[in-house]
């Protein structure tokens, strides 16, 4: 915000798989209609919570809003960190597509070293990038080799390499223990929001949550205190948990990336930041 104030030639796209619900407001910290005020604001609140939403449709719609931006003679200023998000943009990823019928046929194995075994057989390539338990992946691999005709394996070089890219790539670094207590100190002004009202008006929806929004940190965790009666103290420690172990995962995806400019934030203002931000990206 602070960068795209200064700087009125900015446009931010959201760079976010759970801020393209409607209605997942709070929990995901999506920008407030003030900050949309000011700045624009692209890819907020593409879907219902009840539709499947997934990395190709994103992709798509970042083209769109990137070319419709630069055909203003604007910048666009991708901020988040869904992570194989914003490589798909960056990198102009080759996707595959969905094939729910496998999919649904394949998660009724319940060994999902079976699975994996499975997948050395079609998929060997596939198959040794991924560890024997990481059911998620195994599945995906799976899905698409059967679905597809052609290995998961083929579909470019994976994200193991880093391309020349024209976007310039920031990543904002906090030391650890500052980091986990924005997680916590973000995470409790949320509950005063009103995060968990804004978790049982969704599940007061007899469409429910898709599997993609159901998975969101924080409402996964709330769902259990709303419906199932959970102490909401367990839930709230729980969500805590995993939010700190998905930053951890983020640092380590990023910091993997050779072009990522990392930037210390720590003890820094936003106006310091954006001064930052500005030698790095240049001029409009």
């Amino acid at each position: 915000m602070a960068l795209a104030e200064r700087d009125p030639t900015w446009e931010i796209v959201t760079v976010d798989s759970m801020q393209v619900y409607r209605g997942m407001d709070i929990g995901t910290a999506k920008p407030t209609p003030d900050e949309r005020a000011r700045v624009p604001h692209h890819l907020l609140d593409l879907a219902d919570p009840w539709d499947d939403f997934d990395v190709a449709t994103f992709q798509a719609e970042a083209k769109r809003a990137i070319a419709e931006i630069e055909a203003r003679g604007r910048r666009a200023l991708l901020v988040g960190g869904t992570a194989l998000y914003l490589r798909s943009v960056v990198d102009d990823l080759r996707l595959p597509g969905q094939f729910p019928s496998v999919r649904a046929a394949l998660e009724e194995e319940p060994d999902t070293e079976s699975l994996h075994a499975r997948l050395h057989e079609v998929d060997p390539l596939a198959a040794s990038r991924m560890e024997p338990n990481n059911r998620r992946r195994i599945v995906r691999a799976l899905e698409v080799t059967i679905g597809s005709g052609s290995p998961f394996s083929s579909f470019g070089p994976g994200l193991s390499t880093h391309p020349d890219t024209p976007f310039v790539l920031v990543a904002l670094e906090w030391p650890r223990e500052r980091l986990d207590r924005r997680i916590e100190d973000r995470f409790a002004a949320q509950m005063d929001l009103g995060f968990v009202d804004e978790v049982r008006a969704l599940l007061a929806d007899p469409r429910g949550l898709s599997r993609s929004a159901g998975q969101a940190l924080g409402y996964k965790e709330l769902t259990t205190h709303v419906r199932d009666g959970v102490p909401l103290d367990e839930t709230v420690e729980l969500a805590l948990q995993r939010t700190r172990q998905f930053s951890r995962r983020q640092e380590k995806w990023f910091r993997r990336d050779p072009r990522m400019h990392r930037i210390d934030a720590d003890g820094r203002s936003s106006d310091d930041l954006a001064r930052e931000l500005t030698r790095l990206t240049g001029p409009a």
